[in-house]
């Protein structure tokens, strides 16, 4: 092994495997081979690609989420949930609140974060496009909690996200 120098031994790699790292290292999926038999939302199609089922992980799930043009999902949350949108393609609106009072747009690049327990709707707000995501959850449950009882606000109010560690 080459010499480098940093605060840290190797100690800390675990062994392999029983089987090696061959099969039980980094796994790569094909975007062809998402599963589609995950909790659903009327108006999205989810897709799982990473989790327990598929490749073993404890504490994360990772898939697709495709909105068709000019649809809205239902209010829906996800538990205990923490989770991580990031859009590929397309123009996204996001309501969330109680009534869903609150609104905000991402474009592709945009991040979007969703705490545990917050009601909220996904929105392709264009006409023509599909817009297309990827979603991360902070645990391999697919959790999606259905709100159909939730009737939105006429006007939701605008709000921009402040960086706290970068206000200015």
């Amino acid at each position: 092994m080459a010499y480098h120098s940093h605060p840290h031994s190797h100690d800390d790699i675990p062994p392999p495997p029983t089987e090696g790292w061959k099969n039980e290292g980094v796994r790569v999926i094909p975007a062809n081979s998402l599963d589609t038999n995950t909790p659903q939302t009327p108006g999205m199609n989810r897709a799982a690609a990473i989790n327990f089922a598929r490749v073993g992980a404890q504490k994360i799930w990772a898939g697709t989420v495709h909105i068709h043009a000019n649809a809205k999902t239902g209010a829906h949350h996800h538990g205990h949930l923490e989770s991580v949108i990031y859009i590929v393609k397309g123009k996204a609106r996001m309501r969330w609140g109680e009534k869903l009072e609150f609104t905000a747009e991402a474009g592709p690049g945009d991040f979007i974060y969703v705490p545990p327990y917050v009601p909220h709707q996904e929105i392709n707000a264009s006409p023509d496009e599909k817009l297309e995501c990827v979603l991360m959850r902070s645990d391999q449950e697919a959790v999606a909690i259905n709100l159909p009882d939730v009737v939105p606000v006429e006007m939701p109010e605008d709000v921009k996200w402040i960086d706290p560690t970068h206000p200015h």
